[in-house]
């Protein structure tokens, strides 16, 4: 009102007054505030000058720009997109993937895993009564004759599968594990039949007479779960337990859903197939990975009614995931559909119904969304001309964040003109470069901030973070220079078209309705913001309101951010529909046994000394903190451990081997060359003598005299203890066989069910091994121990992700406050209160994160980094208006601030992306549900509030005093002009 009132009845001379307040201000100038008013003029001068070129040579520039990004995607003939999981997930240089490194390289890589669960619904328990005495003992309902019948017509089935590659006929004894070959060429199958030999006569083997049965397939099966690995069962049946592989089959891993050691009760029985891993042979992984896809087609239409059946094979995650990929491209086509089209309808202004075809701004936002993705293509061009790999991250989450930083920065511009009117005297050249003068600055800001903060988010040692850095960063980078170059071209063009009253799309055609020229307009938005909202929020007894609020839902997440789970549940990354999602639920329920452990025993170890042999066997006279020692200990508290079963030792089985009292370790007395103890010859004696000495363990040159023996001794009646089938890819030889190099010695892990179960798995493993290591002397010496299973290199990133979290948000928080104070002429309170309200809505989406069961993973963290990039543009433009207020008081200028950007920021963003992101709702993959409409959303929402609620009402409290320098130099710009009435009388 005192403004209106002197401007309307005190007719003051503008000289006067400018001088006064000139004269006023001069004395408190700082230095600082000198500098940051230059620097702000250098840069409005810097993008006014470059506005008014683009305008007046829009071909040129065009031209250019279609030549760059032509350029940049050519690159597009070097792509490669990673689909590997181990080089989307583990870093070259991490521990697990170094490890693994070792494992492969000295003892081949972990096989193919094929596996199969079965229930019987249909089947009751039977009850075995023993002859001639004894307790009758219950059977669960798979392991009845009937239903073990059919269950070895299934396994024989999935046998003989054929599948054609190359016009190769292949089949499961093509690709298949076959530990002695080829002595024994056959497959390693892990199934209760292979106590029975996969035989359906073995199964049907009976002995007794017309009154009593003395033993059938309920006594060897009994018999066999104690001792797997015997030859000859005590039974009247004598059949053998020993798999036809050549190995033992423990009952742990072949039954399921028994309690205790109670075997008999299972309720479930599970196959599994290892098939070799051609990593290096990529022809014979294709005949793999084609046996596999015939497997999985095979059991889909496998029907029988008495079977229940769950199963997977190992490619079977990646198809699902391919299935889900391209089942939601519908619906992320959708979703970038309707963010276009609200794109496009938005951007223009219509000023009546007969000029809708003129002042709609269609063709400008189709080519404002064009530069966007155009922006992508070449950030994904000039990176493939280095040979950086695409990932499944990049393609599906960056055209997200550069939509809405793009998308934002192209509402501000045509918004703030559309705004504007146009002086006296002044070209559309000129005013176009004003405006841009006035609102890039603030462009530049968002759009350097974000690059500054993703380039160095290629600090992360996570690989997927690390990419999605490095292409997000270029992405911004070229999108901001596409649109002050060619958008702005394009607007001078659009208006032009405008002005000349041509029909948006089709410009040939002149609409009937002449006007004579563009008019100054405000939409509805901008006039909701600056005549209700923005009033209405900086009311003195709103603002409280809001502050208390905030901190109170700040306060909440901060009190559960730390409750977030860490990992990422397979299931979730399945289809709804997957056959995979029931595999994944029935291992959980029937499993007794988790993945594989190895224990490895680096190269530089001796072995062939007393002591070398104590600190690692397990036997008579070995140390009590003996690496077998340990390993057992560990499993017998498996529940905190994660260790679920003793270790196979080679060199304790090895000993017992060597033993003359045993039969296994014979020589021929004329070659010197193993005999096998099946072998009938007088001429084979023993390898040691039977005296006190060749009782003893070999050591020096006996130990690896024999040792080579025991690794190509097959199992046989005679002898079960042959080393071939368990351990010929335990023990690594150097120097020509003449040392022992490299050894594991094998256990399983607990059932893992959940994430966190194989975080801590792989954590307690590393304790267990960093002991061994410790209390073996070893430490300080050029080898270890270490843990190896295959799924490490999956979750070793959640051992540091906490960690990695961390550094990642504090490196963009940090990135942003500096390029946030030198790009606001350096307001370093300004910068503070972005930092703030930023660090305010990353703490408040692990607040969302908690509420709604979104777990802190790899994709998360990138959605994380993400939301700081998205976090920036809701809160730089608002935070630059107020710096450049004129405006007398904090509130007013707050006030200010938001009216002018507010309804840009909120049409820009919360309304392009709230379309976008409800599409993504109805996707079928729960990963999309949950990491990305969940997430986005929470983005969006949080943004949004935090800064067009909670930033301009924090600013009107605790924002920068204004910058004296800057406010007479917006006078020196508008003296004698209308604007200098209206803002500063």
């Amino acid at each position: 009102r005192r403004r209106h009132f002197v401007s309307e009845y005190t007719p003051i001379d503008s000289n006067v007054a400018f001088s006064v307040n000139s004269h006023r201000d001069n004395g408190n100038i700082t230095c600082g505030e000198r500098l940051g008013e230059r620097f702000e003029n250098g840069l409005r001068m810097t993008f006014t000058s470059w506005g008014a070129f683009c305008v007046r040579n829009p071909r040129p520039v065009i031209l250019f720009s279609v030549v760059f990004i032509a350029m940049c995607c050519s690159g597009f003939v070097y792509i490669k997109a990673t689909t590997n999981p181990v080089d989307l997930w583990s870093a070259p240089s991490s521990q697990a993937r170094k490890e693994k490194e070792y494992f492969d390289t000295h003892f081949g890589p972990f096989f193919r895993t094929e596996q199969v669960i079965i229930q019987a619904p249909k089947s009751h328990p039977d009850t075995y009564s023993p002859y001639p005495s004894g307790e009758d003992v219950p059977f669960g309902p798979p392991l009845t004759k009937d239903i073990l019948h059919q269950v070895l017509d299934l396994q024989d089935a999935i046998v003989n599968i054929t599948a054609s590659y190359d016009n190769e006929t292949v089949m499961l004894k093509d690709i298949c594990l076959a530990p002695l070959a080829p002595y024994n060429n056959n497959c390693t199958i892990l199934s209760v039949l292979n106590y029975f030999q996969n035989s359906h006569s073995v199964l049907d083997h009976t002995v007794g007479d017309e009154f009593f049965v003395y033993a059938d397939y309920h006594t060897h099966f009994l018999y066999c779960v104690r001792a797997p690995a015997s030859l000859n069962d005590t039974s009247l049946l004598h059949d053998p337990c020993l798999g036809t592989f050549g190995g033992p089959v423990f009952p742990w891993l072949v039954l399921g859903g028994y309690d205790d050691d109670n075997y008999n009760n299972a309720t479930a029985l599970v196959i599994t197939f290892p098939v070799n891993n051609y990593y290096n042979d990529s022809k014979k992984l294709m005949k793999a990975l084609a046996w596999e896809k015939e497997f999985i087609n095979f059991l889909k239409n496998y029907n029988n009614s008495n079977l229940t059946i769950s199963f997977s094979a190992e490619r079977s995650i990646e198809d699902e995931i391919n299935r889900e990929s391209n089942s939601d491209i519908s619906v992320v086509l959708i979703s970038y559909i309707v963010m276009f089209v609200y794109i496009s309808i938005a951007l223009g202004h219509i000023q009546s119904c007969r000029r809708l075809l003129v002042d709609s701004k269609i063709s400008l936002g189709i080519a404002g969304i064009l530069i966007v993705l155009s922006s992508v293509a070449c950030s994904i061009g000039i990176f493939s001309y280095f040979g950086i790999p695409l990932t499944l991250i990049v393609i599906e989450v960056i055209p997200f964040l550069v939509l809405a930083i793009g998308v934002d920065n192209i509402f501000i511009m045509v918004q703030t003109l559309q705004r504007d009117e146009r002086l006296q005297g002044e070209t559309l050249d000129k005013q176009i470069g004003r405006v841009l003068g006035d609102v890039a600055p603030s462009m530049f800001l968002s759009s350097f901030s974000e690059t500054v903060a993703f380039f160095l988010g290629t600090l992360s040692t996570m690989p997927a973070v690390r990419t999605f850095s490095l292409f997000a960063g270029m992405a911004v980078l070229i999108d901001f220079i596409l649109q002050v170059t060619c958008f702005v071209s394009l607007l001078g063009l659009d208006i032009k078209r405008q002005e000349s009253n041509r029909l948006d799309i089709l410009c040939c055609i002149k609409s009937s309705e002449e006007m004579s020229g563009v008019q100054r307009s405000e939409n509805m938005l901008f006039l909701f913001f600056k005549n209700l909202f923005s009033p209405y929020l900086l009311k003195d007894w709103m603002r409280p309101i809001v502050i208390a609020v905030f901190v109170g839902i700040l306060s909440f997440s901060a009190a559960v951010m730390h409750n977030v789970e860490i990992g990422l549940d397979q299931s979730l990354s399945m289809p709804d529909d997957s056959y995979v999602i029931d595999y994944f639920s029935h291992i959980s329920k029937y499993l007794h046994a988790g993945p594989p452990v190895y224990f490895v025993l680096e190269e530089g170890h001796n072995y062939t000394s007393l002591e070398g042999q104590n600190m690692v066997c397990g036997g008579t006279g070995c140390n009590n903190d003996s690496l077998v020692q340990q390993l057992f200990n560990a499993a017998e508290i498996g529940s905190y451990t994660r260790i679920g079963y003793a270790p196979s030792s080679w060199i304790d089985d090895y000993f017992d081997w060597v033993k003359p009292q045993s039969s296994c370790c014979r020589v021929y007395n004329t070659t010197g060359q193993f005999c096998n103890a099946s072998v009938s010859d007088p001429s084979c004696t023993r390898c040691r003598p039977l005296t006190q000495e060749g009782k003893q363990r070999p050591q020096g040159e006996d130990f690896m005299t024999f040792l080579p023996m025991f690794l190509s001794d097959n199992p046989n009646p005679k002898c079960g203890k042959g080393g071939h089938a368990a351990y010929n890819s335990a023990v690594n030889f150097i120097n020509n066989k003449t040392e022992v190099g490299a050894t594991y010695f094998m256990t399983y892990h607990t059932v893992l069910k959940t994430s966190s179960d194989f975080i801590d798995a792989m954590r307690k493993a590393r304790i267990i091994a960093d002991n061994i290591t410790e209390t073996m002397g070893i430490k300080e010496k050029n080898y270890r121990v270490f843990p190896y299973s295959v799924f490490y290199v999956f979750y070793e990133q959640y051992l540091t992700i906490v960690h990695d979290a961390i550094f990642n948000l504090c490196i963009s928080l940090g990135s942003i406050f500096l390029v946030t104070t030198v790009l606001l002429g350096f307001e370093v309170w300004a910068a503070v209160v972005v930092s703030i309200t930023i660090a305010m809505i990353i703490v408040n989406m692990f607040g969302v994160m908690w509420l709604w069961g979104i777990s802190l993973n790899a994709v998360s963290l990138v959605n994380l980094v993400m939301s700081c990039g998205i976090a920036v543009e809701f809160c730089s433009h608002v935070t630059r208006a107020f710096t450049i207020s004129t405006k007398g008081s904090r509130v007013e200028r707050a006030e200010e601030a938001l009216s002018h950007m507010g309804s840009s920021v909120f049409s820009g963003i919360t309304l392009t992306k709230f379309g976008g992101i409800v599409v993504l709702a109805f996707s079928k993959s729960q990963i999309f549900k949950i990491f990305y409409f969940r997430m986005y959303l929470a983005m969006v929402v949080l943004g949004a509030t935090h800064g067009l609620i909670f930033l301009p009402v924090l600013l009107s409290y605790i924002g920068p005093s204004v910058n004296k320098a800057k406010t007479r130099a917006a006078q020196e710009r508008t003296r004698g002009t209308e604007r200098e009435r209206l803002l500063y009388f």
